[in-house]
C-alpha cells in the first residue's frame, strides 16, 4: 500500500509538471524585434517611438477598458495564446543603413524575436526589412513612406502609414484651395535631404505636382546630418519662392529655423513633410520660429474622452510630451502586429503573416485617423489617410481637409 500510494504520488506530481509545463508553453512571450534610431542625428525621434512601443506593450499586456474599442486593450494579454504577453525587444539602428541590416539579423538569430516593426527611416527600413525577407520574418513598417519600399515584390513586409503619393496629393489639393483663396503658390522650391527617404519623397512630389500643373522652379537636395544649411537658405533668398517644401529630420529642421531666422528669410508659405519638423524636440526648442508653418500628419490629440486623448494622455505621463504624429503612427503599427498576432493564435512567423495578409481593422479601432488598416498584395494599408496641421502658438492643429479641421488656416506663413 504504502508502495502504491508512493506510485500515485509520483505520478500525481510528475501530471503536475507536465500540467505546468502546458501552462509555461501556453503563457510563452511573444517577442517583437523594434529596429529604431536610439543614436545619431534622429535619436529624439527613434526614443519617442521607443516610448510609444512600450505604452502599446503596456496596453495589450494589462486591462485598459477605457480603450475597448482598440483591439486587445480591455483584456491583459494575447487571448489567442492564452494571455502570452508581448516582450518588445529594442535594437539600435544607430541612423544607418549597415547598422539596422546588423541589429535586424541579431534580434532574428540572436533574440529570435517572432516578429519586427520599424526602422522609422526609410534608407534603414529598406536594409533591415530586406534582412527580415530572407529570413522570413514578418516585419511591420508604421512610419516609412519612401515609394519603393512596397515595390519589390516582398511578402513578408507591412506598411501601415500613408505614403508619398498621399501626402504629395494632399499638398497639391491643399495649395490649389489657397490658390483660389489669392494665396501667390506660382514658384515652389522643394528642400530634401539625399537619403532614401528625402530622395523619394522629392521625386514623388515633383511627379504629383507637375501633373497637377503647379511649377516646382527648385530643388535643393543637402547632405544629411550637415552642420550648415546658409548656402541652401541664401539660394531661396535669392530666388524667393511662393511655397517651400522641407522634407527632413530633427536635427536639419533645427538648423533651418534658425538659420532662416538669422538671414531673415521666409515665404508665402511654408510647408514641412513631418519628420523632423513633428518631432517634439523640435517643437520645443524650435516651434515659436515657424508660427504658421503647414505640415501633414495621420495623427492629431481628439477631443476629450476620444480614443485619441485617451492614449495621447497615457503617452504624455510616460514621455513627458504629447503624443505626436510619428509616435502615433508607431503605436498603430504596433497594434496592428499584436491583433494579427493574437489571430494568428500562433508565434509561426508564416502564421503571423498569413494573419497580417487578412488583417482588416475598422476606422473606429485604430488610434491614427486612417479609415482603417487593410494590406493589398504589395503589403501597403490601402486605408491609410493624412491630414494637414498648422503651428499655432507651439503646438500643431488640423486644419484641413474641413471636416477634421479644428480652426481655419492662416496664411501668409509668420515664421518667428
Amino acid at each position: 500500500m504504502v508502495f502504491r500510494a508512493i506510485r500515485w504520488s509520483a505520478a500525481f506530481v510528475a501530471l503536475a509538471m507536465l500540467s505546468g509545463v502546458g501552462s509555461a508553453s501556453a503563457q510563452q512571450t511573444v517577442k517583437i524585434g523594434a529596429i529604431y534610431p536610439l543614436s545619431g542625428n534622429a535619436a529624439s525621434a527613434g526614443n519617442f517611438a521607443k516610448a510609444a512601443l512600450e505604452l502599446g506593450a503596456e496596453i495589450v499586456n494589462n486591462a485598459h477598458p477605457e480603450l475597448k474599442d482598440i483591439p486587445l486593450a480591455a483584456g491583459t494579454g494575447l487571448p489567442g495564446l492564452n494571455g502570452a504577453k508581448i516582450e518588445v525587444v529594442f535594437a539600435d539602428n544607430q541612423g544607418t543603413p549597415a547598422a539596422g541590416q546588423n541589429q535586424t539579423l541579431r534580434l532574428i538569430t540572436e533574440e529570435k524575436v517572432h516578429a519586427l516593426i520599424g526602422a522609422y527611416q526609410s534608407g534603414i527600413t529598406v536594409t533591415a526589412s530586406a534582412m527580415a525577407e530572407r529570413h522570413g520574418i514578418p516585419f511591420v513598417n508604421p512610419e516609412s513612406v519612401a515609394s519603393n519600399l512596397t515595390e519589390r515584390g516582398f511578402k513578408w513586409f507591412f506598411r501601415t502609414t500613408p505614403v508619398a503619393a498621399d501626402f504629395a496629393r494632399a499638398y497639391s489639393t491643399f495649395l490649389k484651395e489657397q490658390k483660389a483663396a489669392g494665396h501667390k503658390s506660382d514658384k515652389i522650391a522643394i528642400v530634401h535631404e539625399n537619403t532614401e527617404y528625402g530622395n523619394s519623397v522629392a521625386s514623388v512630389i515633383r511627379s504629383v505636382f507637375g501633373k497637377d500643373g503647379f511649377n516646382v522652379s527648385m530643388v535643393i537636395p543637402y547632405s544629411a546630418n550637415t552642420t550648415d544649411v546658409q548656402p541652401q537658405v541664401l539660394q531661396l533668398k535669392e530666388q524667393n519662392p511662393d511655397v517651400v517644401i522641407f522634407i527632413s529630420y530633427t536635427s536639419d529642421a533645427i538648423l533651418y529655423a534658425k538659420t532662416m531666422k538669422d538671414l531673415g528669410w521666409k515665404p508665402s508659405i511654408m510647408i514641412a513633410d513631418d519628420s523632423g519638423f513633428n518631432d517634439p524636440s523640435f517643437v520645443k526648442t524650435s516651434g515659436a520660429l515657424v508660427e504658421g508653418l503647414i505640415n501633414r500628419s495621420s495623427f492629431a490629440v481628439g477631443k476629450p474622452g476620444s480614443m485619441s486623448a485617451l492614449v495621447s494622455d497615457l503617452y504624455k505621463k510616460k514621455a513627458g510630451v504629447e503624443m505626436d504624429d510619428v509616435s502615433g503612427r508607431v503605436i498603430q503599427g504596433f497594434f496592428t502586429l499584436a491583433e494579427a498576432i493574437n489571430r494568428a493564435g500562433s508565434t509561426d512567423p508564416a502564421k503571423i503573416r498569413d494573419a497580417l495578409k487578412a488583417t482588416d481593422l475598422k476606422a473606429n479601432q485604430v488610434v491614427t485617423g486612417y479609415k482603417g488598416v487593410k494590406f493589398d498584395e504589395k503589403g501597403q494599408n490601402i486605408l491609410a489617410s493624412s491630414l494637414i496641421t498648422q503651428m499655432r502658438d507651439g503646438a500643431y492643429v488640423p486644419v484641413w481637409p474641413k471636416e477634421l479641421a479644428v480652426t481655419d488656416v492662416k496664411l501668409p506663413y509668420k515664421g518667428w
